[in-house]
């Protein structure tokens, strides 16, 4: 399928998922700049952006399988992610994100070539090893940081963004697989999405995700100085 023909149904979830990131961060801005007391680490909010970052890797997944070119695309990403990563430190060198999202994302997309002739089945059942390898990896520690994109920390670890390769690569490679079920004759499931407004409106959210996901953290400080300065 060429990359032009972009299928609104997925531009449509990763809108969902675009609202539901600014949503979140907006919760992670009140509670860690102006002490509000919301939890973030437990309970609703977290599992709200959770959800977020779940519904991009397997949208992620699904785009990959179905992208003619996923390494530029992965390549772009990543590197996104390192700019991320070295503004960050230069912010806050105790919490920097050292693998976040988009360097797993980055990573998937990447990998996307390699794991393309493989079966649903088959990336099914990687994926799974992979999320059961990253829950015996989330047990142990190491005196390095150099495993940290692996999912093994060292005792002292911190990071405002993280999502290690084992497990989190396991949902991008399930989104891979459902990528081959569903589109398997290269055709949209949703042939009438487009003349439904909200679903218009949210698949061009999607449509700059990238461009969201840079943007709308500034965006979002700005407003709440202004507010609340």
């Amino acid at each position: 399928m060429p990359e032009t023909a972009r299928l609104v149904e997925i531009d449509f979830f990763r809108g969902i998922a675009i609202l539901l990131m600014i949503v979140f961060h907006t919760v992670f801005d009140l509670a860690f700049y102006y002490n509000w007391p919301l939890d973030y680490l437990d309970g609703f909010w977290y599992y709200q952006g959770k959800a977020a970052a779940v519904l991009f890797m397997l949208v992620s997944g699904i785009s990959s399988i179905l992208s003619r070119n996923p390494v530029r695309r992965g390549l772009t990403v990543f590197a996104i992610g390192l700019l991320i990563t070295a503004a960050t430190y230069a912010y806050s060198p105790a919490v920097y994100i050292r693998f976040g999202i988009l360097h797993l994302l980055g990573i998937g997309m990447l990998a996307a070539p390699l794991v393309s002739r493989c079966s649903a089945l088959l990336l099914s059942l990687i994926g799974t090893a992979v999320i059961v390898i990253g829950n015996e990896f989330s047990q142990i520690t190491a005196a390095t940081a150099c495993l940290v994109p692996f999912g093994i920390k060292p005792p002292s670890f911190a990071s405002l963004d993280y999502y290690p390769l084992f497990p989190w690569l396991g949902l991008v490679l399930f989104g891979m697989a459902a990528g081959k079920l569903l589109y398997s004759q290269n055709r949209p499931l949703w042939p009438s999405a487009a003349s439904y407004r909200l679903v218009c409106w949210l698949s061009s959210l999607g449509r700059r995700s990238l461009l969201i996901y840079l943007m709308h953290q500034p965006i979002i400080l700005a407003i709440l100085y202004i507010v609340n300065p």
